[in-house]
């Protein structure tokens, strides 16, 4: 029993830092900024509009961090 319990966290661990995305320090930095201004009232989209979803702001952060040259895995 305690040797599947080991065999599991194992495996979990292998596939959390083999399967997740990895992102640049830069890149994590300017997700923080977005979500900053978003909750600030301040990030707007490319038309104008304020924004107010969650994960249009991470979106929004993820490009920028694209634009600048940081690691962020590509678009699915």
């Amino acid at each position: 029993m305690i040797v599947a319990n080991v065999l599991l966290v194992n495996i979990i661990i292998y596939l959390k830092n083999n399967i997740m995305a990895k992102y640049s320090e830069k890149a994590q930095e300017k997700v923080h900024e977005t979500m900053h201004e978003m909750k600030e009232g301040e990030l707007k989209s490319g038309s104008g509009k304020k924004v107010t979803s969650k994960k249009q702001a991470i979106a929004i952060g993820l490009s920028e961090a694209r634009k600048e040259g940081a690691k962020v895995p590509k678009k699915k």
